[in-house]
């Protein structure tokens, strides 16, 4: 009777102690406080009977420990709501943990863990690891642990003061593993008790401007602060591509609902502020970091590089051939801005020479404006949405990136096929430095094709401008019975191109219906509204200090390009430059210039080692074409590293020699300076030790070192090249020749060692600059054998400027001097020809035509055949 008695009191403690451990987990789960506390002797009791119970249920039913998850009775002292910090078992890793759930506005509670006791022997405090300890170590804000109902929206808007940079916490912690084996790879799903990593907190928060087209305080359509909306909207979504497939064997949470958004903000001074980008965020890897401020996608560097080699081709073209030239192996002067040349030297990378055609290709992306979270390139053409709106600390820097990149698309297409910007006189003002003109890219209205910057008075008269404009697009559309603009263009029976239309205008409450209106028919008509400020009816963007951009609508872009003031000026100017437009030109009778531009170099001469073209040396160094090296026993085609023939070009370039922050400047203009220089080292070294074996001597260095000087320089004893084999045949011709015959001799072992270009197939921009140069000098040798041909061989005078023109087919005095003679032989076929021949060149520098000057000489020589003609009837 005693025991049946003691049975049934430990069985009565047992359904107390479970329903007192119901109790605490209904308090941690669903917050109800209600009090209910056995006596201190029984809870000891309780605890004992429970764990035996717990540890006979295991062993009974092992199938179900496969289904439960480990969890520490002891709450954690950090947090009284959170689970506690027990390692789980070896059979709880593999179970699915229990994820964060919500149950306000009627969402479902998570699957409830199985109830399991941990016993785990006692550690003083101080002993204790935090789970999150390696990610704590690299959080730019703090660390903050998840409870019960958090979501990644409420933990932005408690630690961050901003619901909507749920996407930085995300995108900072995504993969990190924590402390119950698991990672953070799906936004919707988060555990209890894990620790996360936080971004920078902002300081200053950008002051807020009103949404001009937003619902009034007041009115039904906005909730009055503090309360909540009774039907759930979702924060903004990652782009899908960004989030990975969810686990099956998780279950996900809900997202909470949504506030009403705060007012986004545009700096009403168009102040600049720092670009940067949080971890785990599109970085310095997707784009280019400006030597003074801001940050440009890859796409956006690679379309400045465009409009830059599209300004040395027309430099090329107006080049005067004089002879004798400037015989200097240094490289022509840069026409690009200073502030511009690492991004053209970055971009160029993206871009590569056509075959035949002696054209930069053009980036695949038109208007590149941003990345998205992959870094991929991201086109303002075709965003999602019935246009853009930019707001935020960086809206004015995004909005000159955005700005740039619309002008400079296209720039080696046809004037038709690029699009045009319409934006006022204010806006303009606030884009550009002060005190810069505010005018297009045509300032004097001479282009073919108007101007592709169009600059009006105010919004207004911008709105009233894109309101034609979709009237007369829908009209074409109408009349060819067309949906869209792009199926108009399509069609071979219409001649007139309708470009990408792109409206940049400022945020006005006033027109807020009218631009609407234009924006609805984005899509088909191709248009194109960029507003600087919110506007409720398009996808609204705000641009942190740190370059990324956030919206309350699932929007691709990531990270915007963000420029300053002078970076613009320097695009636009360079624009301008390179407009198609009527050129007088220059002509060949008229008397040159005392110094032409073309051969002008940047740099003090240096004198160059004399080498004549059978120069006796243990290496052979080609550098006019691909870089290569040979000895007596053949060319050096393996050991040398790529570096070392880059190391090797230089050289040959700067016969003086470099230091080495020079070559490091050279070489790896992107690259941390310590770095590069270990990489030049390592390079020279390289070149020292193949070439040794491959000679078969070890005593020559080959790459030499000055110490009076700290240069390293090539060794003219031991090593030949042929560009100072070249330049010396040049000043042969020039200085010590006594007849035409010896002087077209040596013009001719000049010609016959110019077999391409200078580094052929380097793409950094020095090598530009120096191929240019060398290929000019050329020109210039082709020009006087011509000259010296003329008179006894007109045929072989016209063979050698077709050599010219092969080598560089848009020099306008190339042709000149070929329809000159031809017009002497009585041939206006042949002038005819010619002309035709720059006419399909100069058509791919963005629709150029040949100069009036050129014009002229082509009449010249057509006016005596047609004389002839007329006389003979």
């Amino acid at each position: 009777m005693l025991g049946q008695v003691g049975a049934w009191l430990l069985w009565l403690l047992l359904a107390v102690a479970i329903t007192e451990h119901t109790h605490q987990y209904l308090v941690d789960r669903l917050r109800w406080h209600v009090v209910l506390h056995l006596p201190r002797p029984l809870q000891t009791l309780t605890a004992v009977l429970l764990g035996s119970t717990a540890l006979t249920t295991v062993a009974a039913l092992p199938a179900a420990a496969d289904s439960t998850t480990a969890m520490d009775a002891e709450p954690s002292p950090d947090d009284p709501s959170s689970v506690g910090e027990g390692r789980p078992t070896p059979d709880a890793l593999d179970a699915p943990p229990a994820p964060a759930s919500r149950l306000p506005h009627g969402e479902t509670l998570g699957t409830l863990p199985a109830l399991t006791i941990s016993v785990r022997s006692a550690a003083p405090p101080t002993l204790r690891q935090d789970p999150g300890a390696n990610v704590a170590r690299s959080a730019p804000g703090g660390t903050c642990r998840v409870v019960v109902a958090d979501t990644l929206w409420d933990l932005a808007a408690k630690h961050l003061g901003d619901p909507k940079r749920w996407q930085e916490i995300y995108a900072l912690n995504r993969g990190h593993k924590q402390a119950n084996g698991y990672a953070l790879t799906d936004p919707d799903e988060i555990h209890v008790g894990w620790t996360l990593a936080l971004p920078a907190r902002e300081t200053t928060p950008a002051p807020a401007l009103p949404d001009p087209t937003a619902p009034t305080p007041g009115s039904p359509d906005i909730a009055a602060p503090g309360t909540t909306d009774t039907a759930p909207t979702a924060p903004p979504a990652l782009p899908a591509s960004a989030i990975p497939a969810p686990d099956n064997k998780t279950t996900s949470t809900p997202r909470p609902p949504t506030p009403a958004p705060a007012t986004p903000s545009v700096p009403a001074d168009g102040a600049e502020s720092a670009s940067g980008s949080p971890p785990d965020q599109p970085g310095d890897e997707a784009g280019v970091a400006l030597p003074t401020q801001g940050w440009i996608s890859l796409g956006l560097a690679a379309a400045i590089a465009a409009v830059a080699a599209l300004l040395r081709l027309h430099r090329r073209r107006h080049a005067r051939l004089i002879f004798p030239a400037p015989v200097s192996p240094g490289p022509q002067s840069t026409l690009t801005p200073p502030s511009l040349t690492h991004v053209e030297t970055i971009g160029s990378r993206d871009l590569s020479t056509a075959v035949g055609d002696h054209r930069r290709a053009k980036p695949a992306v038109p208007a590149p404006v941003g990345v998205d979270l992959e870094g991929n390139e991201v086109s303002l053409f075709h965003l999602p949405g019935p246009g853009l709106a930019l707001a935020g600390a960086d809206a004015i820097p995004a909005a000159r990136a955005v700005l740039a990149a619309v002008l400079t698309t296209g720039v080696s297409d046809s004037a038709t096929a690029r699009p045009v910007v319409v934006t006022t006189a204010d806006l303009l003002a606030r884009l550009l430095p002060p005190g810069a003109p505010l005018m297009g890219l045509d300032p004097d209205g001479i282009a073919y094709d108007g101007d592709q910057l169009i600059v009006l008075a105010d919004t207004a008269a911008a709105i009233t401008h894109a309101e034609e404009e979709m009237i007369g697009r829908r009209r074409l559309l109408d009349t060819f019975d067309t949906a869209t603009i792009a199926d108009l263009n399509a069609r071979a029976d219409h001649a007139e191109t309708q470009p990408p239309y792109v409206l940049l205008i400022e945020s006005a409450r006033r027109h807020a219906a009218r631009l609407q209106a234009v924006a609805n028919h984005r899509a088909a008509l191709d248009l194109h509204p960029v507003i600087l400020g919110p506007h409720s009816g398009l996808t609204t963007l705000e641009v942190t200090a740190e370059g990324t951009a956030t919206s309350d609508t699932p929007c691709p872009l990531a990270r915007l390009s963000a420029l300053s003031a002078d970076h613009l000026a320097a695009v636009l100017a360079m624009l301008t430059a390179v407009q198609a437009r009527p050129e007088p030109g220059t002509d060949i009778d008229d008397p040159p210039a005392e110094t032409p531009p073309a051969a002008a170099p940047t740099e003090a001469t240096e004198p160059t080692p004399a080498q004549a073209d059978d120069t006796a040396a243990l290496v052979r160094l080609r550098v006019l074409g691909p870089v290569t090296v040979t000895t007596d026993t053949g060319p050096v085609t393996t050991g040398m590293r790529k570096g070392s023939y880059t190391v090797l070009a230089v050289l040959a370039a700067h016969p003086t020699g470099r230091t080495l922050d020079q070559l490091a400047t050279d070489l790896h203009p992107d690259v941390d300076p310590t770095a590069a220089i270990k990489r030049v080292r390592t390079d020279i070294t390289s070149a020292r030790r193949v070439l040794r074996t491959a000679t078969g001597h070890d005593e020559p260095m080959f790459i030499v070192f000055d110490p009076a000087t700290s240069r390293y320089l090539l060794d003219p004893q031991t090593v030949a090249v042929d560009l100072w084999q070249l330049l010396t045949a040049i000043r042969q011709a020039d200085n010590t020749a006594e007849d035409d015959a010896e002087r077209l001799a040596a013009l001719r072992r000049a010609t016959d060692l110019y077999v391409g270009d200078f580094a052929e197939g380097h793409d950094l921009s020095w090598v530009t600059d120096y191929a240019t140069s060398y290929r000019h000098q050329i020109l210039t040798v082709y020009a006087r054998i011509a000259e010296i041909l003329e008179t006894d061989s007109p045929d072989g005078a016209i063979a050698a400027l077709e050599r010219a023109v092969d080598l560089d087919p848009i020099n306008e005095e190339l042709y000149q001097r070929i329809m000159r003679i031809h017009g002497r032989r009585q041939r206006p076929d042949a002038v005819r020809r010619t002309l035709r021949r720059l006419e399909k060149h100069l058509v791919e520098l963005g629709g150029a035509e040949p100069s009036q000057a050129t014009r002229r000489v082509a009449e010249r020589q057509l006016a005596p055949a047609a004389s002839a003609i007329r006389g003979s009837r």
